[in-house]
């Protein structure tokens, strides 16, 4: 036992201060992002919107999520990822408790449209900031305790809002949420002001760099990624809904079931990263197989579902993500022309951001009208498409990275 925990703690020696309080700053934010997984129940239960229209919130969500990363994409190349970053804490933690008052359906679409827009332009710099502040040898591992943050907060988060909204309802939920993001946005001030810190990553940017819009198989790469997010993202609207509505699951046990996916996470990311990077296998095969798992994740729902099998999906799609985020990031990194970072990673969290306008409304449309085993059986069939593209991809790789 003692050897498999020195061996655990051994993966993350050499990772710099920076990561690990950019890591606690993202987890603090993240841990109070209790009230996403609850999105659509919320909608459901507490504003009694139909399926089609919480279909159309989340269209509205994803177009705001497309505009942010743009924007933070930009942002982060013109007035830097430490500004970015701060800007969109603060001004999330004020949108969370302002949109809770509102109700009708179309001001909640607009909130929603702006609260993700201010939310999300924060992501391409934290990117940004992580390749900022890690050796060139330790970004993927860098960018897998910032997952783990990540996870450990929306873990713990979705269990602890699932009590609270039993107990208590959920506009405790959205306070919280503000709270935790200005907290976070505190906590940045305090210990990352760029005054304090030094930048590991010291290459100096290139003239005239490539846009990442020219780089072809950059593109083809990020429309891969983009039918991933079509798929994956519905274990945050979709499949809630389908615990509640088939299996007829409590909330707190939808809470616990989504924080399995932070749990299992936490344990294992890291070793399998550090594993997976030491048999040295290149990052578009990894990313090829954890793209299997999400889809082999849906084709088990299929089956008469017992909660067992609830599990067993929640384990299939949480070690896909394991493998997908950390090597697609990876592939994302090693693309970008220096002194356009922002710029590349904009497009690369825009080309998830994307898949949410079709993504949440599009699954919603077809289960009311077709059910749920019309909509897994679609969503495998998008993997295989992913998967396909990036075969492509693999067979015309003439470099390590892409």
């Amino acid at each position: 036992m003692k050897t498999v925990l020195r061996n655990y703690i051994k993966t993350f020696e050499g990772l710099s201060k920076e990561v690990w309080w950019l890591s606690l700053i993202t987890f603090v934010n993240r841990f109070g992002a209790m009230v996403i997984p609850f999105l659509s129940l919320y909608l459901n239960e507490s504003l009694e919107f139909t399926k089609p229209m919480i279909g159309w919130v989340m269209t509205a969500y994803g177009l705001g999520s497309v505009v942010g990363s743009w924007l933070g994409g930009k942002l982060a190349d013109k007035i830097g990822y430490y500004k970015t970053i701060l800007y969109s804490l603060i001004f999330t933690g004020i949108n969370f408790i302002w949109v809770l008052h509102i109700e009708s359906f179309w001001s909640i679409c607009v909130a929603f449209f702006f609260l993700i827009i201010v939310a999300d332009m924060g992501r391409p710099a934290f990117y940004v900031a992580l390749s900022a502040y890690s050796k060139p040898e330790n970004k993927t591992r860098s960018l897998t305790l910032l997952r783990l943050a990540i996870n450990l907060g929306m873990g713990a988060g979705p269990a602890i809002g699932g009590i609270i909204i039993a107990n208590i309802g959920y506009d405790y939920l959205f306070y919280i949420d503000g709270i935790t993001c200005l907290l976070a946005a505190l906590l940045m001030t305090q210990i990352l002001n760029p005054k304090r810190v030094v930048e590991l990553d010291s290459v100096a940017p290139i003239k005239n760099p490539l846009p990442p819009y020219k780089d072809k198989r950059y593109m083809w790469f990020l429309v891969s990624f983009g039918i991933f997010g079509l798929v994956f993202m519905q274990i945050f609207s979709l499949v809630p809904v389908y615990y509640r509505e088939i299996h007829v699951l409590s909330e707190d046990t939808i809470g616990y079931l989504m924080g399995l996916n932070g749990l299992i996470i936490v344990l294992f990311e890291m070793p399998l990263i550090a594993y997976m990077e030491h048999k040295r296998w290149s990052y578009l095969k990894n990313t090829i197989f954890g793209l299997a798992l999400v889809g082999l994740s849906y084709t088990v729902l299929l089956w008469d579902a017992t909660f067992g099998i609830l599990v067993l999906m929640v384990v299939l799609i949480t070690v896909g993500e394991m493998i997908v985020f950390p090597f697609s990031n990876k592939i994302a990194y090693d693309r970008a022309k220096m002194g356009k970072q922002g710029a590349y990673m904009g497009l690369y969290t825009m080309s998830f951001s994307i898949s949410h306008i079709f993504g949440h409304n599009g699954s919603m449309q077809i289960t009311e009208r077709f059910g749920y085993d019309t909509t897994w059986t679609m969503l495998c069939g998008l993997i295989v498409i992913s998967i396909l593209i990036l075969v492509v991809q693999l067979k015309n790789q003439k470099t390590a990275t892409l």
